[in-house]
């Protein structure tokens, strides 16, 4: 997380000679309220980052940076999960900590003028080693050159490991905590619908405040350890275009 405020500060968009290798892509960095742990019926303020990928050329070849209005292109799938403590939450006490988490990946997404879809697949890079996916779309309404707002449903798909992870209870700590022990399959774990204001303050820089609800399903919402199965964040996160050459 270290190189993500030298990246925001310190490295241009230049323009590149066509056909010469490079790549773009916007990374963000900002501050949201959510959830305390998945399941949580309270709120915590924490750190929170984006990625998003512009353009992949190779040699004669470009992936994105055409048209955004139009056709299919790749996108870069980039979130942090929060760290989860038993110490913070009087509840939880016997539940093993949880570290921070970053997840990494990538999807298509099929964009028009005013809408667009996509799917990503991340995989844990830190914190939980696990597969989750994620697939959804919006409405688009480009109030100005400057100010987009956008709105659409998602739906998110976790694996075994990773429902376990965040809502399984092992033998061991039911022994030591509240909670009966729960064996957390994967699956299409949440549903919601997520809105999204973007303000391009310049060519490069952009600040962007997003709304999302989301509702926890199958072994998700039966956990013990899930205290409401309504989930709420929002957050304000800053972006910087930024583009290497190699």
């Amino acid at each position: 997380m270290r190189l993500l405020p030298f990246l925001l500060l310190c490295c241009p968009v230049a323009a590149f000679a066509e056909g010469e290798p490079s790549i773009s892509f916007a990374l963000g960095l900002g501050a949201q309220s959510s959830p305390g742990y998945f399941g949580a019926d309270t709120n915590a303020v924490g750190p929170t980052g984006s990625f998003a990928l512009g353009a992949l050329s190779l040699g004669p070849v470009t992936l994105g940076g055409g048209d955004a209005d139009d056709g299919f292109g790749p996108r870069g799938s980039f979130r942090i999960v929060s760290s989860r403590a038993a110490a913070d939450f009087p509840e939880l006490a016997g539940m093993t900590d949880l570290d921070l988490a970053v997840e990494v990946g990538g999807g298509v997404q099929y964009s028009a003028p005013n809408f667009d879809v996509f799917a990503d697949l991340r995989y844990g890079v830190i914190g939980h080693e696990s597969m989750v996916a994620e697939v959804g779309g919006d409405v688009i309404y480009r109030a100005t050159d400057q100010l987009t707002f956008r709105a659409g449903p998602r739906l998110f798909w976790g694996s075994d490991d990773y429902a376990q992870t965040y809502f399984g209870v092992t033998s061991a700590e039911s022994d030591v905590s509240s909670f009966a022990a729960f064996d957390a399959r994967g699956g299409w774990l949440s549903q919601g619908v997520k809105a999204q204001a973007t303000y391009q303050i310049t060519d490069d820089w952009g600040v962007t405040g997003t709304l999302r609800y989301d509702q926890l399903r199958d072994d998700a919402a039966d956990s013990p350890i899930t205290q409401t199965t309504d989930q709420v964040s929002a957050s304000v996160v800053i972006t910087r275009k930024v583009a290497f050459r190699f």
